[in-house]
């Protein structure tokens, strides 16, 4: 019954989508014989697409109220289903592996042998995916570099989805939440270069999910510039979902590193890495100001500056993201980030989104 039950919990992640949807695999039966006791992926496999109450599923189910919403809860706490109370209802909703499930175990930061041995059946679980996934299969981009917008050129248009204040003013609650990219590395013993942890920021319902269920630290609006002052600083990139829409969709921003950030790993194994993961900028270098220190170099996440002719840095516009790491580390100010001519728009939201991704594979 047990194995069965995770059966058809493969079918049931599959067809919910997203990264890493579900793969036949002894890894993945390994990761979720560990995540899921067999009640709860029994719930699990029977959730709707749609948010929902303990009684519509024990109704569903046939089984007790107060046991389902029991599970329910335990669930929600353990970050592998959602959930919000909307004026005095609890609801609660399915999950997908990522964005979801595999990021929310390590939202809290926590560092037991559990969250240890998670980290380790996440990672052997992602590499043989990978291993059996061709990189080049996906080919329109549902995560999107955000430029800094303060290194931006004056004369070049900024559009409100370019603007990471834009979340800012538009969004209540705001919580931060541990890296759960570099948070998992530090679990598997590797170094994660001594970059921020407490920099991934959740906005509006996915915050207070964040601050209720996986140990979120709510956020005053100054205090979240702060934070992503901080991520600037340490070259971090900001990254969210690739669409439009600020206030339904897009309702995290991740401040990624090059070394453990899934988004970023899976456009650096694409033969032109810019072209995918991007934020519609490129950086421009004023020769007069550049004093060939090479710090941008350094700095650089996809590796796309070299130091040209007459000293001053060249751009591989295949590997770069236009996130502005470089301008936002120059001593000397002498890079500002400009459009990039014929970048496309993101798509207006979730469903536009979407509808791209299913053209592109078509």
């Amino acid at each position: 019954m047990s194995k069965e039950v995770y059966r058809e919990l493969l079918e049931v992640m599959k067809k919910r989508g997203g990264g890493y949807a579900g793969m036949d695999i002894p890894e993945f039966y390994e990761l979720v014989e560990e995540l899921f006791t067999p009640e709860e992926a029994e719930i699990n496999n029977a959730m709707p697409r749609k948010p929902f109450t303990a009684k519509v599923m024990a109704e569903e189910m046939g089984r007790d109220e107060a046991k389902i919403q029991e599970i329910l809860e335990a669930m929600a706490n353990k970050g592998i289903c959602m959930a919000a109370n909307t004026d005095g209802t609890q609801f609660y909703q399915s999950a997908r592996f990522m964005p979801g499930i595999l990021e929310f175990q390590f939202m809290p930061g926590k560092t037991t042998v559990r969250d240890k041995k998670i980290a380790e059946l996440i990672h052997a679980y992602e590499k043989a995916f990978d291993d059996k996934t061709d990189p080049a299969a996906t080919t329109f981009p549902t995560a999107r570099v955000i430029t800094v917008d303060s290194t931006i050129e004056p004369g070049n248009q900024i559009h409100t989805y370019d603007q990471v204040q834009t979340f800012i003013d538009k969004s209540d609650p705001i919580a931060v939440t541990t890296c759960f990219c570099r948070h998992a590395a530090a679990l598997r013993d590797e170094d994660t270069h001594g970059m921020p942890n407490d920099v991934c920021m959740q906005f509006g319902q996915g915050a207070q999910f964040a601050i209720e269920r996986l140990g979120g630290r709510k956020l005053t609006k100054k205090e979240t510039r702060e934070i992503l002052d901080r991520a600037e600083e340490a070259g971090l990139i900001h990254m969210s979902q690739n669409m439009q829409d600020t206030t339904g969709g897009m309702n995290f921003i991740c401040n990624c590193d090059r070394w453990h950030c899934v988004a970023v790993n899976r456009a650096l194994a694409k033969p032109q890495p810019g072209l995918f993961f991007n934020s519609g900028f490129e950086p421009h270098f004023d020769p007069d100001l550049c004093v060939a220190c090479e710090t941008c170099i350094d700095r650089c996440p996809p590796e796309a500056l070299i130091l040209g002719e007459d000293d001053v840095p060249q751009v591989d516009l295949d590997r770069c993201f236009g996130c502005a790491v470089c301008a936002t580390g120059c001593p000397s100010k002498a890079i500002a980030m400009a459009t990039k001519p014929g970048f496309p728009e993101p798509p207006k939201d979730g469903k536009a989104m979407m509808e791209a991704v299913k053209a592109a594979r078509a």
